[in-house]
């Protein structure tokens, strides 16, 4: 079975940088969008940075300029970092993809397990 395996997150201070990265863990899946959501306590899950197979990106403006987007098809892996960090930003983050079997057209949605990021002010 399929996961996405998700690393990196932690506390740090406001100003900060942090990197997450998320991988499929079978390498016969291909990922067509990747994207990465979170949630705060009390609050619904948000998108925060989505990339496409073709590498074209989208960011929720509240982070648009300070966090990049990225992904290497080759490992299946697609990566968010986080620059200038603020305490706003503390949430679970997911890493979310559609992952087709190579040779079928049909895909499914996966989430990773998520990781906590912790700004403190």
């Amino acid at each position: 079975q399929v996961q996405l395996v998700q690393s990196g997150g932690g506390l740090v201070q406001s100003g900060g940088s942090l990197r997450l990265s998320c991988t499929i863990s079978r390498s016969i899946f291909i990922a067509r969008n990747m994207a990465w959501y979170r949630e705060a306590p009390g609050k619904q899950r948000e998108l925060v940075a989505a990339i496409s197979l073709a590498g074209n990106t989208r960011y929720a403006g509240s982070v648009k300029g300070r966090f990049t987007v990225s992904r290497d098809n080759d490992k299946g892996a697609t990566y968010l970092q986080m620059n200038s960090l603020k305490p706003e930003d503390t949430a679970v983050y997911y890493c979310n993809a559609e992952l087709v079997r190579a040779g079928e057209i049909k895909g499914n949605t996966f989430w990773g397990r998520g990781t906590q990021v912790t700004v403190s002010s």
